[in-house]
């Protein structure tokens, strides 16, 4: 709930536990607690928005102490039965306590906890743009502070029953992830967001591919006069290359593998898979390859987005 104040917050909880009995585990059914976690600009804020939208009864920054108490009326309480946390470097030293505490939470309340993270570059860039200091002080350059942080989350890292890296979501794209992956009846292949990134090798492959497929084979419209200042996203290049019959069984073939690949990357707990497709220059067969398999993933049920890295505007 943006805006209350964490006493508040506290006291409406700590009201409404006062005035139920305790509930029997049968009106227990649902009762959830989520906590999350992880590093500074990593997305923690809009993780929170995703969990508020789902119904779940948001906290902001609890200090750890008052983690089992709040569980403890949130079990009693039949109004607030799932109930998500954002615990952060902000607790500083007592933020050390947090391994052990959710331990005895585990026992009273069905928890999870969802780590976020990003790489440096990615976080370096996020603190540049919001202008915002760094939790542990303006003392200290914004890299030696990821640093420490990452020193600190260490051990509540390796607890985490999910851990998301947001270098490639945005924010929209990261509540879509969260939202589809906690909702109640979400399907399970739906938690994964699917990139098709088409490049050209002369500009040098994707660092951040997971799957890399060149796509030179096929006969290449650059030597077409009348296609050479189109992209593979044109209509007439589009229908060029698919004219051969190479090309269609190739997005046959891809397709297939990669929807049966999928939900073992889900069940890996895979949060994005990057697909890249090459070719010479990155207009013409890899754009109309990208833009295939993803129309086919979509069909499939997945989230895709499609990214042309080398193709001209």
């Amino acid at each position: 709930m943006p805006g209350m104040p964490l006493r508040s917050k506290l006291t409406k909880v700590a009201r409404t536990a006062g005035k139920l009995v305790r509930r029997k585990a049968d009106h227990r059914d649902g009762a959830e607690l989520v906590i999350i976690t992880g590093m500074s600009g990593s997305g923690k804020a809009s993780a929170l928005k995703a969990f508020e939208d789902l119904g779940y009864y948001c906290v902001d920054n609890l200090p750890v102490e008052l983690i089992p108490r709040f569980a403890e009326l949130a079990l009693q309480s039949g109004e607030i039965p799932r109930t998500a946390l954002v615990v952060d470097v902000r607790e500083g030293a007592q933020l050390e306590k947090l391994p052990a505490i959710l331990k005895s939470v585990k026992r009273l309340i069905p928890t999870r906890v969802i780590y976020l993270e990003a790489s440096d570059a990615v976080l370096l860039r996020r603190f540049s743009e919001t202008r915002r200091p760094h939790p542990l002080g303006t003392d200290t350059p914004v890299r030696a502070s990821l640093t420490a942080e990452r020193r600190h989350l260490k051990a509540i890292r390796a607890i985490a029953d999910l851990v998301i890296d947001t270098s490639k979501f945005n924010v929209h794209e990261l509540r879509s992830h969260l939202t589809d992956r906690f909702k109640a009846h979400a399907g399970g292949h739906q938690t994964i967001l699917v990139s098709c990134v088409s490049f050209g090798y002369k500009h040098g492959v994707p660092d951040d591919a997971d799957l890399v497929f060149d796509v030179r084979f096929l006969p290449n419209p650059h030597f077409v006069p009348e296609f050479r200042p189109l992209t593979g996203r044109h209509p007439r290049v589009a229908k060029y290359i698919r004219s051969f019959p190479q090309t269609k069984e190739f997005i046959n073939r891809i397709s297939d593998l990669l929807v049966y690949l999928l939900p073992h990357y889900v069940r890996e707990g895979k949060s994005y898979l990057t697909i890249s497709f090459g070719c010479t220059g990155g207009q013409h067969r890899s754009v109309m390859i990208a833009e295939d398999v993803g129309t086919r993933l979509r069909k499939a049920g997945y989230k895709v987005k499609v990214v042309h890295r080398d193709s001209p505007k």
